[in-house]
């Protein structure tokens, strides 16, 4: 039993490219507390994106542990990872991955209803939160009638949505100028520090990495 918001103990995780073994995460341990608010630095290609993927349940490591809200994921099933990851996991991409035919009020409606959130209750929530993120005069443009920024902080809003404890980022701002950037990136961690998350964000900014309680780094398959 782990009561860390989130818990990676000795995670491994190979592929096979070309015809060669490649091993990507080798022995991998974090902790991090609730409240916590961690950055993940790394050079491109390093595999980020591969631990925040295991560490959000989205894939399974080769071997190690995956421990989420006192749960060990390792020995779950896959409605039990999905239970989690709804329960406890809100996620944001580089790209932001809206639904294109819906608004951004449905955006951050539709996985409150997966949920089973009541649909009155759900669009409550959502127009609180694409308030906080200074979106309400948005509500009803759908992504491609977004600029960059204000489709990022819609994601933002829907991994807030079903009130998760731990946030997990994979360079949310990457794909926006500096300016918007920062703006986006400082909006996120006031949101998380407010709602008392957990978070693990993976970033090339140093400097954003630097606002963050705790930074950890990815370097040949090993954190250090």
């Amino acid at each position: 039993m782990s009561n860390a918001a989130l818990e990676l103990r000795q995670i491994s995780k190979s592929f096979v490219q070309g015809g060669s073994h490649l091993d990507v995460l080798r022995d991998c341990s974090i902790t991090i507390q609730p409240g916590e608010l961690t950055a993940l630095v790394g050079p491109s290609g390093c595999g980020k994106s591969t631990l925040l993927h295991i560490a959000g349940l989205l894939e399974q490591p080769g071997s190690g542990e995956v421990w989420v809200g006192g749960v060990n994921a390792a020995r779950a099933n896959d409605a039990e990872r999905t239970r989690l990851r709804r329960q406890f996991i809100g996620y944001v991409y580089q790209m932001h991955h809206l639904l294109p035919e819906f608004s951004a009020r449905e955006n951050v409606v539709l996985p409150q209803m997966i949920a089973g959130v009541a649909r009155t209750t759900a669009t409550r929530r959502a127009d609180e939160l694409l308030g906080l993120v200074g979106l309400t005069e948005r509500l009803h443009h759908r992504p491609a009638e977004l600029s960059g920024g204000e489709q990022q902080r819609v994601a933002i809003a829907r991994a807030l949505a079903n009130k998760p404890r731990l946030l997990i980022a994979d360079e949310p701002t990457g794909n926006l100028d500096p300016h918007t950037a920062d703006g986006v990136f400082a909006m996120l961690l006031t949101l998380a520090r407010e709602a008392g998350l957990a978070a693990l964000i993976a970033t090339h900014n140093l400097d954003l990495a630097q606002s963050l309680d705790r930074t950890l780094r990815l370097a040949d398959g090993h954190v250090v």
